[in-house]
């Protein structure tokens, strides 16, 4: 699916990474838990996450996450976003809770990646 598709499918707002919106995505992870991602996830493209500050993105920068979904209407701060522009990710906002986002990603056809989703 695309990451329009992802925008559209959780009402989300874009922060930033507008001229990704046509890549396509296969899986996803959602954690507020940065050493669990670090630790246990491996091919994600999708990081659904509560946690708004910007170890988030160098998390997503280090597991060539290309787009990061904050929950429950989480707004970073302005040099967050810059951040994320300026390593290509893709940063968008969804007023929903991540049981409920997670759950319309999956029913979508979204998939953890590697051992974990299978």
């Amino acid at each position: 699916m695309t990451v329009q598709f992802i925008k559209e499918l959780l009402n989300a707002r874009v922060l930033a990474g507008n001229e990704i919106l046509d890549r396509e995505v296969y899986t996803a992870c959602g954690s507020d838990m940065m050493s669990d991602v670090l630790a246990h996830v491996d091919d994600q493209s999708v990081l659904i996450t509560g946690l708004c500050n910007p170890q988030v993105l160098r998390t997503a920068e280090m597991m060539d996450i290309v787009c990061v979904i904050m929950v429950r209407d989480k707004c970073p701060d302005d040099a967050m976003i810059k951040m994320a522009k300026d390593r290509n990710i893709c940063l968008i906002t969804t007023a929903l809770p991540m049981f409920t986002a997670c759950g319309l990603l999956y029913s979508a056809g979204l998939r953890g990646g590697g051992s974990h989703g299978k």
